[in-house]
């Protein structure tokens, strides 16, 4: 495909289109001169260290943040000239800033139904039973049902990554972003979740999906593309299998990583001693 240039509309194949963009805070360019292309039916992995601007990237692509410099399209909207909360409302995410938002009482069925109306606390809302049937549908998919009656306070980490994810996928949207959905969880809870999000990455009607983590054994079956982030700046990006070898991820984290694949999944580790962390 042939990208246009800065002035010229979106292709409508693509639900992310980022031209030449930067963002600044306080004084810093978080990400830098960034060209970025996510069409229809491509999953997406975005990997690099701490700092590197993965999150800072992603809130742009979901309607969080206005870029400093270049052109940026979401769902064929340009980022800066267009409401952003009806954008929001097509894109389904998965964070950690949304999961401190959340109060300690909120039921998990009410924060799953209250994702389509784009609020966070149920007050005096009476929801159709369309939507409790959804929801019910939602939490079951995720393997989380049993938690519906449970309040946000006692979930655990894993209960929590899967409540969110439902939430996220709640509105049927259009994209979904994952930010680090496999942190906090341990070994068994990391797998139960990587085997849900490749069975969902190989359905043919799931939304098209960015996911950032810092571990390539998170990386579940079925994606398709990498970016490879330090400093704010592309070390490396397109098809997962091009992007994702061990050259690339040692010029990503300053160290000699040796990188292999095993029945699909991926593994990495340092390959000697020797050799600086980034700075």
């Amino acid at each position: 495909m042939t990208y246009e240039s800065a002035d010229a509309p979106t292709n409508p194949d693509l639900l992310i289109d980022f031209r030449d963009v930067s963002f600044i805070r306080g004084g810093r360019e978080l990400i830098k001169d960034i060209d970025w292309h996510v069409e229809l039916d491509e999953r997406w992995v975005i990997i690099g260290p701490n700092g590197a601007g993965k999150t800072t990237l992603v809130r742009m692509a979901g309607a969080e943040e206005f870029p400093s410099k270049g052109v940026a399209y979401v769902l064929g909207e340009r980022i800066g000239k267009t409401d952003m909360r009806d954008l929001r409302a097509m894109i389904g995410v998965s964070t950690s800033a949304l999961a401190n938002r959340i109060p300690a009482d909120e039921k998990v069925g009410d924060l799953v139904i209250s994702a389509g109306y784009a609020v966070l606390g149920r007050w005096m809302e009476e929801y159709d039973d369309m939507d409790l049937e959804q929801a019910t549908e939602t939490l079951e998919q995720v393997g989380a049902m049993h938690l519906i009656d449970r309040t946000w306070g006692t979930l655990s980490e894993g209960e929590r990554k899967r409540v969110l994810i439902a939430r996220a996928i709640m509105i049927n949207p259009e994209l979904l972003i994952l930010d680090e959905p496999g942190a906090g969880m341990d070994l068994g809870g990391r797998e139960d979740l990587v085997a849900y999000l490749g069975d969902l990455a190989l359905d043919p009607d799931a939304p098209a999906t960015v996911m950032i983590t810092h571990h390539v054994e998170e990386i579940p079956y079925g994606f398709t593309h990498a970016m490879l982030l330090d400093e704010g700046e592309v070390v490396a990006q397109g098809l997962l299998e091009d992007v994702l070898t061990s050259e690339n991820l040692s010029r990503t984290f300053h160290q000699p990583i040796q990188l292999d694949r095993i029945d699909g999944r991926y593994f990495a580790r340092r390959l000697r001693a020797g050799g600086a962390h980034r700075k």
